[in-house]
């Protein structure tokens, strides 16, 4: 967190599989409240269409688990928060997959900087339900604080 005060940025979060991970993980930290705006648990599709104003059409379209949803979770949360930086987080934890040809264990990363164009990059992560959510809030933690060390410059984005 030190990282985001000492350039006076904020972070928001909007979550899926992590149900909220991410955000405990950085409340755990003293001095959170200074730079941590919130999380979006946005667990259904409803919820990601309701309180981030997600298209329906879109998630359907290209999934719920996917870098479109994951890029578009991060720039709703950075737009409605007010954020100078916001971290998504979409995938499938398991035990068992959604009905789609998604394997358990796919995690969307994505990240929006204020002025800045929005990144995804997709994550397979091995291991049980708990193991797949824990690694992916601390996965999206990292991948925060790189895109915070690159400022505005953009990583190449991996679409699949």
């Amino acid at each position: 967190m030190e990282a985001l005060a000492v350039r006076g940025k904020t972070l928001a979060a909007a979550e899926s599989c992590t149900a909220g991970l991410v955000a405990d993980r950085i409340a755990s930290v003293p001095g959170a409240s200074r730079v941590f705006w919130g999380s979006f648990v946005t667990y259904m599709t409803d919820a990601k269409a309701v309180m981030l104003g997600l298209d329906r059409n879109m998630i359907e379209k290209n999934g719920a688990v996917s870098g479109e949803t994951a890029r578009a979770m991060a720039e709703a949360a950075l737009e409605k928060s007010g954020a100078s930086l916001a971290v998504s987080v979409t995938g499938l934890a398991g035990p068992s997959g959604d009905g789609t040809s998604v394997p358990v264990g796919t995690v969307w990363i994505a990240t929006a900087l204020s002025g800045g164009p929005s990144s995804a990059r997709v994550f397979r992560i091995e291991g049980d339900r708990e193991t797949v959510r824990g690694a992916a809030a601390e996965t999206a933690l990292r991948e925060a604080l790189d895109r915070l060390s690159l400022g505005g410059i953009d990583r190449k984005k991996t679409d699949g």
